[in-house]
């Protein structure tokens, strides 16, 4: 029983931030079928509600929402999502920066599931709670998409952009929130809405990377220092020097980031050429490469 424990264990530190975040995802998800199953009710205090004053009461919903399932297939494809799409991320980026957009997505997607819920009623005159990861898993997905529109990826037979994806998620969305407000029983206005928001996020993010702005570091030192409330303190005898604080991005230098900036273009035009050949190349591409060996 220790060895099977110890193997627990050891798996589990090895798995990246966002597969650990699925593991979370997992253990509430069964929690929630056993609620729902043996005791007949769900996990209300952590779904988010629609109705302000419901929200006022409880504002730690507006992410703990992201982490409650009840069904199995939205569960499932938001997992499935989240995997693939979170090794991608961690490919590119540190999992400091892949935290700051998921829960900043998911924050995103339920501000803007409140506001159309308070600020347009007639629209939306249904009180309803929302769950699930999705406009997280939209955060990360929009981000990508945003950061490297023109990354192409394996779609069955043939490569795709990923702008392309994303803007056909984007409209596929738009199109689910005009359904739910037409038919608000068939629909899921609230949850397009949320999704909506979550890629609002991506996007902006983004965009702001690539002026060299990180907008989630005020937000990973504010997680900083909650969870150094939780870290055991020790007393040391060293004494602190301090230092001048550098501006960075992504936890980069400026000339550093540039460089992976410029590094990381290079690699996905590599990657299209062993996959399509030189010939594949648009003129901007070919020429970008051409400078970049210089």
């Amino acid at each position: 029983m220790t060895s099977l424990n110890y193997d627990i264990q050891d798996k589990l530190k090895r798995l990246n931030i966002f597969e650990k975040l699925i593991v979370v995802n997992l253990f509430i998800f069964l929690l929630a079928a056993v609620f729902r199953n043996v005791f007949n009710f769900g996990l209300n205090w952590f779904e988010l509600p629609s109705v302000l004053s419901d929200f006022i009461v409880q504002p730690w919903t507006i992410v703990t929402y992201a982490f409650v399932h009840y069904d199995f297939w939205h569960f499932l494809f938001n997992m499935l999502w989240l995997y693939f799409i979170g090794n991608m991320f961690l490919n590119l980026f540190n999992a400091k920066m892949g935290l700051n957009v998921y829960f900043l997505g998911a924050i995103s997607g339920g501000l803007l599931f409140l506001l159309g819920y308070n600020l347009l009623p007639d629209l939306f005159p249904n009180k309803t709670r929302l769950v699930g990861a999705s406009a997280a898993v939209r955060a990360l997905l929009i981000f990508l998409c945003a950061y490297m529109p023109k990354q192409e990826v394996r779609f069955f037979t043939f490569n795709i952009k990923l702008w392309y994806i994303g803007a056909a998620i984007v409209v596929f969305d738009i199109l689910g929130v005009i359904a739910g407000i037409k038919d608000p029983v068939l629909g899921n206005a609230g949850g397009n809405l949320a999704h909506l928001g979550g890629a609002l996020l991506g996007y902006v993010y983004a965009k702001q990377l690539l002026k060299g702005n990180d907008i989630g570091k005020r937000f990973e030192k504010v997680m900083d220092s909650l969870s150094s409330m939780f870290q055991k303190r020790e007393k040391s005898n060293l004494k602190t020097v301090h230092r001048k604080k550098s501006s960075k991005v992504a936890g980069y230098t400026k000339a550093e980031f540039n460089e992976f900036n410029k590094q990381k273009k290079i690699d996905v035009i590599l990657d299209k050429i062993s996959k399509s050949g030189y010939d594949s190349l648009t003129a901007e591409e070919k020429e970008f490469l051409f400078k970049a060996g210089k």
